[in-house]
């Protein structure tokens, strides 16, 4: 528990200083996967609508190209908070409905 209690730390530090995360985690049947993101929220998955928790993010880098991706915590291998920040502007294009309040302004 202390290892996700730790990780949901860097995840929420990213989102409200708004930096770039790195992400290193074992994905369902595959090998150990590590991916620069945006962290975008914490909290129940909307798509897969079983009530855990999980964290959402932005895959910068991924082969297949940018997408969402959401991960369970005892699949997070590491979290490490980057120097990069970003712009909410640059890739909210929705009108969101976070679950972990922040201040991202008219993204928030």
């Amino acid at each position: 528990m202390l290892k996700i209690l730790e990780q949901k730390k860097i995840f929420i530090e990213c989102i409200n200083k708004k930096q770039k995360i790195e992400v290193t985690f074992k994905p369902k049947d595959k090998n150990v996967v590590t991916r620069i993101c945006i962290p975008f929220d914490y909290g129940p998955s909307a798509r897969f609508k079983d009530g855990v928790d999980r964290f959402h993010f932005y895959d910068l880098n991924s082969p297949e190209g940018r997408h969402n991706l959401s991960i369970l915590p005892m699949q997070v291998i590491e979290l490490k908070l980057l120097q990069e920040t970003f712009d909410p502007a640059d890739y909210i294009t929705w009108t969101p409905k976070w679950l972990f309040a922040r201040d991202w302004g008219c993204y928030s």
